[in-house]
C-alpha cells in the first residue's frame, strides 16, 4: 500500500477525490482502488452505481453516501462535520474526474474552508481524453460543458466559441448532437476543424476528425454512446455573407421577425447591424423573386 493511501487507512482525517473509469474498469488507477478499500466512506454521484464498482473491484461493506449536485451543498456540511470528528472519505463521480463539468466543487471548498486537507488521486477524464485524440491544438484549450439548450444563453455561449482562440471542448447528449453541430456551423462556420468522440475507451470507441461541415453531415441522425465534441480555435477572418445569409434563413424559419432575426444574427456571429440588414434585405427580395 502507497504511503497516503495508507495515512487513509490510519484514520488521518482527509477528502480524496478520485477519479474513475469513463467506461474501460482497467483504467481504474491501483491507488484509487487503496484509497476507496481504506476510507471510512465514499461519497457519490449514485450509490447504486458505486457499489457495483466498488463490487467489480472487490471492495465489500464500505458505507456509501449519495451527494449529486441537488443536494451537495447539504450533503457537503455533514461530510465535513464527519471529516471532522476524525473521519475520512472519497468522493467519486459517475465516471471521470470529480468536479469537472461534475459535482464536487462546493465539497472542496466547504473542506478546504474548514482547515481539512484535499488530496487527489487523478485518472481517466473525458475531456482531456477527447482532446488528446482529436489532433487539435492543446496547448490552450477551454472546457465549456453542455451548452444551454436554447435561448440568448445558447446564443451567448455559441458566439464565445466561434471567436475562441483557444480548442473547444464540450459535452452533448446524441439526441442533441446533430442541432448542436448545426449552430456550430452556422456560428463558426462549415470549414473550422473540429472532432466528435463517442464511446471514448469502450468497445465502441468513434473518433471522428473532420470539419464542423462535414460532421453536421456524418451526424445527422444521432449516434449511440456519449459524446465529446472538439472544435478547434477559431480561424481569424470575419463570417463570410453566405454564412450570416444562413444563419438569417434559419432565424426567419424560426418564426423570427426580419427585424429581430438581423439583431440575433449580428449578435451571435459578432457582425455590424448594417452589414446584417443589407444581406437580409438582399435574402427577402430573392425570396419574393422565388414566389413571383
Amino acid at each position: 500500500m502507497t504511503d497516503q493511501a495508507g495515512a487513509a487507512a490510519a484514520g488521518q482525517a482527509r477528502l480524496w477525490l478520485v477519479a474513475t473509469p469513463i467506461g474501460n474498469l482497467a483504467d481504474i488507477a491501483p491507488r484509487a482502488v487503496e484509497v476507496l478499500a481504506a476510507v471510512s466512506f465514499v461519497a457519490c454521484e449514485d450509490t447504486r452505481r458505486t457499489g457495483l464498482l466498488l463490487q467489480r473491484l472487490g471492495i465489500g461493506g464500505q458505507p456509501l453516501v449519495a451527494m449529486h449536485e441537488h443536494n451537495e451543498a447539504a450533503v457537503a456540511a455533514q461530510i465535513v462535520q464527519r471529516l471532522t470528528a476524525g473521519e475520512t472519505a472519497a468522493y467519486i463521480t459517475d465516471a471521470g474526474m470529480p468536479t469537472i463539468s461534475d459535482p464536487g466543487q462546493r465539497l472542496v471548498g466547504a473542506v478546504a474552508a474548514a482547515g481539512l486537507p484535499v488530496s487527489v488521486v487523478p485518472g481517466p477524464s473525458a475531456p482531456v481524453a477527447a482532446l488528446a485524440v482529436s489532433g487539435l491544438p492543446a496547448q490552450r484549450w477551454t472546457m465549456e460543458g453542455f451548452l444551454p439548450r436554447s435561448g440568448n444563453a445558447r446564443s451567448t455561449r455559441l458566439a464565445e466559441i466561434a471567436g475562441s482562440p483557444r480548442t473547444v471542448v464540450l459535452f452533448e447528449s446524441p439526441k442533441r448532437l446533430s442541432a448542436t453541430l448545426a449552430d456550430l456551423v452556422e456560428t463558426c462556420g462549415a470549414q473550422r476543424p473540429a472532432a466528435v468522440a463517442r464511446e471514448l475507451t469502450k468497445m465502441h470507441e468513434e473518433v471522428v476528425r473532420d470539419t464542423l461541415g462535414e460532421l453536421a453531415a456524418r451526424f445527422a441522425e444521432p449516434p449511440k454512446g456519449e459524446i465529446v465534441v472538439v472544435v478547434g480555435p477559431a480561424i481569424s477572418q470575419p463570417p463570410s455573407d453566405e454564412q450570416i445569409r444562413a444563419a438569417l434563413h434559419r432565424e426567419l424559419a424560426a418564426g423570427s421577425s426580419a427585424r429581430d432575426a438581423v439583431a440575433a444574427v449580428a449578435q451571435r456571429l459578432g457582425v455590424g447591424r448594417n452589414r446584417t440588414y443589407d444581406i437580409s434585405t438582399e435574402l427577402a427580395r430573392a425570396l419574393d423573386n422565388q414566389m413571383q
